[in-house]
């Protein structure tokens, strides 16, 4: 499927204010899953300097400096990428990794250990135990849960058990506070579902990216099934399984594949996936407001 993104970030104020470096997460790695045919950054105003580098994750970030005041910050990202969805995971899961509970080989834990702990203090054992009780939701005997079947269980429960309401706002709410609200955005529920998969032992990765959703590109099929989560940027999940790998789960959509999941940032936390992030000083009244527009576009 061959995609044609637009993302565009725009800051307004009252005066002329100063800014400060902006961080920018908007472009994606090429590899074997996605083909970057070509990755446009146009900034307003022209920025004094922009270092592209690399976080510890392997994301590719662009440190962007600027020397002149001005009323309006304009960051506009364009990608035309190909993504090639993995098909038939079930069969490349490891014998030993296709029932929970599962153990990463000792070689593996060495560099898993800090995405399989959970990162979020739940003294009352509440997101354990909604995550456990997807163990038999498969029908399998007792003990015998198969992994594939539990996560793809609890993905569709976030989707069917929870109201998704769009948020502008920084930051990601505690898995608690969604379980307890039973509501959030796409990243509270990546969220909930990585703690969920610590919680049984497995390895969880945040996922940040974007999202095509048919019902908002014109020359699409009318009938296509909604999708939230379009329109703006996406998060989902990764869940390491051996043998399989690193695999993707959006538990907002419950998708039956992840060829519509445009990845751009992989991390450990949501907090380190901010596609734009910086400074600037002027008057507090000075801010009038941030837009985000975001078009996926399907390529013939």
């Amino acid at each position: 499927m061959h995609f044609l993104l637009r993302h565009t970030t725009t800051y307004r104020y009252a005066s002329a204010v100063t800014f400060g470096r902006h961080r920018l997460m908007l472009r994606p790695r090429d590899s074997h899953e996605m083909r970057l045919h070509d990755a446009t950054l146009s900034i307003t105003p022209v920025p004094s300097q922009t270092v592209w580098q690399y976080d510890v994750f392997g994301n590719s970030i662009a440190l962007v400096d600027f020397a002149e005041p001005a009323e309006v910050l304009a960051i506009e990202s364009t990608l035309d990428v190909e993504r090639f969805p993995f098909a038939g995971t079930e069969h490349l899961v490891a014998e030993h990794a296709r029932h929970l509970p599962l153990a990463y080989s000792a070689e593996d834990i060495r560099d898993l250990a800090g995405l399989q702990e959970r990162h979020v203090p739940d003294p009352e054992h509440a997101v354990d135990r909604w995550a456990k009780g997807f163990l038999n939701a498969a029908g399998e005997a007792p003990g015998l849960p198969e992994t594939l079947p539990v996560l793809h269980a609890m993905a569709t429960a976030i989707r069917s058990d929870f109201t998704y309401i769009a948020r502008d706002a920084y930051g990601t709410q505690s898995p608690l506070e969604t379980l307890k609200h039973g509501s959030g955005t796409c990243r509270d529920f990546a969220y909930l579902m990585m703690e969920g998969a610590r919680s049984l032992g497995l390895a969880a990765r945040f996922v940040s990216g974007y999202i095509y959703d048919p019902g908002r590109d014109a020359g699409a099929d009318a009938d296509a099934p909604v999708i939230e989560g379009g329109g703006a940027t996406h998060a989902w999940a990764q869940i390491y399984l051996p043998g399989a790998g690193w695999t993707h789960f959006d538990p907002t959509n419950a998708l039956d594949s992840d060829g519509a999941l445009i990845p751009v940032a992989i991390v450990r936390d949501p907090a380190q996936a901010s596609p734009v992030s910086g400074s600037w000083e002027g008057k507090p009244a000075d801010a009038l407001g941030l837009e985000v527009e975001v078009t996926v576009t399907r390529k013939a």
